[in-house]
């Protein structure tokens, strides 16, 4: 197996929420595929917090490309030159109001590797405590919401939980935690 070669490469349109480019792309067998269309996002956090009491910490939110309010885990953006266990922290606060005492990354995955290239990072926060009210920007609207485990694994099970990479990194953390 071998990579494809890039012959060239044009941004299409370069936003701080949309960055499209298309790339001339030599396969290895001698095609030439003339546009190859690559999503470009940021480095990306998913969190697992976990209270002192044992529950989980979720956010409802209005999710505009579903058109629907899910319920989520808490998730962001690593922001330039930041490490991602402290984007996690930083978000997990920012979004809930919780402070937690240990964090364990537990995985990697890419949203959809055929056409961008972003990792997300997942990992579960524990001994979560309310320290703070919640800061978000002014383009939020997030409601905290709290789970026992249980409660967490029926919404998983039963298929509620719409985010593909959240539903992912829930089933990781299960299985780190023997609870699968």
């Amino acid at each position: 197996m071998e990579k494809w070669k890039l012959l060239a490469s044009e941004y299409i349109i370069k936003r701080p929420w949309a960055t499209l480019r298309v790339d001339k792309m030599e396969l290895p067998n001698g095609n030439i595929k003339e546009e190859y269309y690559v999503l470009e996002y940021p480095t990306w956090v998913n969190m697992i917090g976990i209270t002192k009491d044992q529950k989980i910490l979720f956010v409802r939110q209005y999710r505009h490309g579903a058109d629907q309010i899910m319920v989520e885990l808490p998730a962001g953006v690593v922001e330039e030159g930041e490490d991602p266990r402290d984007a996690a922290k930083r978000e997990l606060l920012e979004e809930t109001g919780f402070a937690f005492e240990g964090i364990e990354e537990i995985c990697k995955l890419y949203a959809n590797p055929a056409t961008s290239g972003n990792l997300t990072y997942t990992y579960i926060l524990q001994g979560g405590v309310k320290v703070q009210e919640q800061e978000l920007d002014n383009s939020e609207d997030i409601e905290v919401v709290e789970m026992t485990i249980e409660e967490a694994k029926t919404f998983l099970f039963e298929n509620k939980l719409g985010q593909a990479l959240h539903t992912a990194a829930l089933f990781y953390a299960f299985r780190k935690l023997g609870l699968l």
